[in-house]
């Protein structure tokens, strides 16, 4: 009775804002509560799955439930009072532990961590294993602190974090040449970088005074494409110039590294909202960390909260050397809303601050390419490309879209130009050979080179129905529509409610003389809302049928149903 009656108390608290108390079991808000959270909308959740844990406070699902509502939202201290409450009620919740762990951190409660673990209030191996290291450390021990990591260090598949961890707690002490032996000793597969970690390693040679060592140490993990911080990290190894160290220097933010280490370990197969667990963890504790909130914001994308994730997006400082990446993703998340204006004003102002990143301008073009502003986006592209290096892999792509954009404002001479660029820089890409192909045959033109391509793009995707379509269009357009009736029906199965697919294999049912199923397929056409100029073409070979249609047109129409092709 007393943990139900502490239970009720934290709840209450949590709706102090104005919520109304319900003394009974809240049916509504358990099911409203319920959908909400499986449409990934947090806030709405938290609120109904709160409003329902007061009228049934011992709720193990309400509880876990509305914990991680208010995880995922960031709002870490409504999180830690509830799951607190579920330790109370003797409940096993790893996301609980991890609550609760992550309170201790914050805290400084170094101790508390030990007796967690002594409870039983578990996370992960690698997890406990390195908190109780960085809490060794916290009391002031580095004695122990390394015995803690070097046990991590000795566990399977754990090598790796417990050398990377401990190397930042001796740099964090000022033992340099104690963490650059722990980045040079040898693991079991080599050493495994990530950014922090090879900055860190890069600031640590740079205070033995191995400059030359700290920028081969960055061109090897980084390579050439660079972001402005890296990029001025780089320069100033470079210039000779001794790089304070300052990657992960207490206990905190390494914790909060660990946890961002396994968001993005995990990322690939768990599901995004269990991810965010984590990242929100890294985010609580180490709020400057700006490469965990692009994380963080990321998968709030991934999981349709725009809101959300434009508000972690945001939150990045205007002179953050990641402020340019958090500002186009915001961008996307603002056009994956249908925000289309504001992305562009976002991408409008980053262009004037950050004239010199190609990929700003791309995005820009991406943007207005979507709002149908063709000549606009191909002038970003135009950009993009001055700015973009002659080997640089997304060269190819900027290209092919302003060609898209150039296609779209019927300048075909520039248009196939870029398409070919772009073939030159990406040899028989699909995408590309089924848009150039595909328009050439729209236009008349080199259909015999446009075959070969359409040829080349259908083995590569033998599943596009697209591409399927491309290729058995090429083969109406040359007269052979034996074999075009095969590859149409085929792109047909492949994209059933496609009113272009559709229309093309009523044209070529129309060739062979299957004329009632060429009507079917056009009525099906016309179902699938084709754009009003092809559907007014479709509804007059229903009346008239194609040879008429394309007689006004001023083709030969086609000899249907004698064979006589």
């Amino acid at each position: 009775m007393l943990k139900r009656s502490l239970t009720t108390i934290v709840v209450s608290c949590l709706l102090s804002s104005g919520s109304a108390l319900l003394a009974d079991p809240n049916a509504g808000a358990y099911l409203a509560g319920r959908q909400a959270i499986h449409e990934h909308d947090f806030e709405i959740g938290a609120r109904y799955l709160t409003e329902g844990l007061l009228g049934d406070p011992t709720n193990p699902y309400l509880l876990d439930r509305a914990m991680t509502s208010y995880v995922a939202l960031g709002q870490m201290d409504q999180a830690i009072a509830i799951a607190q409450a579920i330790v109370d009620q003797g409940f096993n919740s790893q996301v609980a532990h991890l609550v609760l762990q992550i309170a201790d951190v914050k805290a400084e409660n170094w101790d508390g961590i030990f007796q967690a673990l002594e409870q039983g209030r578990t996370v992960s191996p690698l997890i406990d294993g390195v908190a109780q290291a960085w809490a060794h450390l916290g009391n002031g021990d580095m004695t122990k602190a390394s015995g803690g990591f070097d046990r991590v260090i000795e566990t399977e598949g754990m090598t790796v974090y417990g050398v990377t961890h401990k190397a930042y707690a001796l740099a964090s002490v000022g033992d340099f040449e104690g963490a650059e032996a722990m980045f040079a000793s040898r693991i079991p597969g080599g050493m495994r970088y990530n950014r922090q970690s090879g900055i860190a390693h890069a600031q640590i040679l740079s205070q033995l005074g191995r400059n030359d060592d700290a920028v081969a140490i960055m061109d090897g993990i980084f390579g050439a494409q660079l972001d402005p911080g890296l990029a001025k990290l780089r320069d100033r190894l470079a210039a000779g110039e001794s790089v304070a160290y300052n990657a992960v220097t207490t206990p905190e933010q390494g914790m909060a590294e660990i946890y961002h280490i396994t968001a993005g370990a995990i990322q690939s197969e768990a599901p995004s909202a269990y991810t965010l667990m984590y990242a929100r963890a890294a985010n609580y504790l180490w709020p400057e960390n700006t490469i965990a909130t692009l994380m963080t914001a990321g998968l709030l994308e991934d999981l349709g909260q725009y809101d959300l994730s434009n508000a972690a997006y945001t939150s990045v400082p205007r002179d953050d050397p990641a402020f340019h990446a958090a500002e186009l993703g915001r961008a996307e998340v603002l056009r994956s809303g249908g925000r289309i204006d504001a992305a562009i004003e976002v991408l409008d102002a980053l262009a004037r601050s950050h004239a010199e990143l190609p990929q700003v301008f791309a995005n820009q073009g991406d943007t207005l390419r979507q709002a149908g502003r063709y000549g606009e986006a191909a002038k970003a592209y135009s950009r993009a490309i001055e700015l973009y290096s002659d080997d640089d892999p997304a060269k190819w792509f900027v290209y092919y879209t302003r060609g898209i954009c150039e296609h779209k404002t019927d300048n075909w001479p520039a248009a196939e130009a870029d398409f070919r660029e772009a073939l030159a820089l990406q040899p028989d890409h699909p995408q590309i050979l089924n848009y150039l192909g595909y328009s050439l045959v729209e236009r008349g033109e080199k259909l015999d080179e446009a075959l070969g391509m359409l040829e080349t793009a259908a083995a590569a995707r033998p599943d596009n129905g697209a591409i399927i379509d491309s290729l058995g269009w090429v083969l109406f357009q040359l007269g052979r529509y034996d074999e075009a009736v095969a590859l149409l029906e085929s792109a047909a199965e492949l994209e059933p409610v496609d009113a272009v697919v559709n229309d093309h294999l009523g044209d070529v049912y129309w060739a062979v003389g299957r004329e009632i199923e060429a009507r079917f397929q056009w009525q099906r056409a016309l179902s699938f809302d084709p754009q009003e100029a092809n559907a007014s073409r479709i509804r007059d070979k229903l009346d008239r049928g194609l040879d008429l249609v394309l007689l006004d047109e001023g083709v030969a129409p086609i000899r249907v149903a004698s064979g006589d092709h």
